[in-house]
């Protein structure tokens, strides 16, 4: 189902008191997606640009963000710093919030330039784009190719592949990917590997109890699953139970560490405009 603009604010402030009452935008955004507060899915979270190139959950997020602040629930928000919850923020009751603010909030069909330009919602705005751009090509990529950039990921990560059993094509023996772990400590661990390229579906329990069952056999003592999706919350129950763990890598940690280990990106140089030009007095 699209994504329909609709007010997030109440879903910012539930994540935002999760998380103890501070948090980057980024991370915000990942608290709502993956615990779909106030009926908000991950596929609208991260729904990127519709036909008309516009991004409308990160529209709805930055009219919200300045709602929040006007409503006295958070902190002026600034460039480059995390969201944080005043006294009244980390003390509300959510339960009548609807009620309380639905006269008060902005409208969405004309939300106010100056929030949408600020420096903060600006480089927002551009990570989510080139987030959403890297996502759809990796969809475009054929099976072969993904489960070579996910190995590309896992290597650059500190993972040695084992050039027998971590290099091979899909179908040959049920994982993707197999290699060597050493920690700080020295300790070597066995990885397991596997990766799907899903569009909306996110990856179930069963697929990782099927990969559970495979690692078994290879003797791994962990996994690493990879998925330019998402996984259910039965999915990660699973994945965290019984002594083979397996670390999830959803689409946006993915794109998280395409942009850490600088895989096949160029960062691009420009300027927005500081807070300071939007203090008008």
């Amino acid at each position: 189902m699209k994504y329909q603009k609709r007010f997030v604010d109440k879903a910012i402030l539930m994540a935002l008191q999760d998380l103890g009452g501070s948090a980057s935008r980024e991370m915000i955004r990942k608290t709502i997606a993956e615990n779909q507060y106030d009926g908000l899915r991950y596929e609208d979270v991260y729904a990127g640009k519709d036909e008309n190139r516009h991004t409308p959950f990160m529209e709805d997020f930055t009219a919200a963000i300045q709602d929040l602040y006007e409503f006295g629930y958070i902190e002026q928000p600034r460039a480059g710093e995390d969201i944080v919850t005043t006294d009244l923020g980390r003390r509300q009751d959510l339960a009548d919030y609807e009620t309380k603010h639905d006269s008060k909030r902005h409208s969405h069909q004309q939300p106010k330039q100056m929030t949408l330009t600020r420096a903060s919602e600006a480089q927002d705005l551009q990570n989510a784009d080139w987030k959403a751009d890297l996502l759809k090509c990796l969809m475009q990529f054929s099976p072969a190719k993904f489960e070579s950039f996910s190995r590309l990921l896992i290597s650059k990560m500190g993972v040695r592949l084992d050039k027998e059993r971590g290099i091979k094509l899909t179908g040959d023996h049920g994982i993707d990917g197999f290699g060597y772990f050493m920690a700080d400590d020295f300790r070597t661990s066995r990885v397991a590997i596997q990766c799907k390229r899903y569009g909306k579906q996110p990856v179930s329990e069963p697929e990782i109890d099927k990969f559970k069952g495979v690692m078994a056999s290879f003797n791994a003592d962990y996994g690493i699953f990879i998925t330019t999706s998402h996984f259910t919350a039965q999915a990660e129950f699973k994945a965290y139970q019984g002594s083979n763990t397996v670390t999830l890598i959803d689409g946006q940690q993915l794109a998280e560490l395409v942009e850490k280990y600088q895989l096949h990106i160029k960062p691009v140089k420009t300027y927005v405009l500081d807070d300071y030009y939007y203090q008008f007095k």
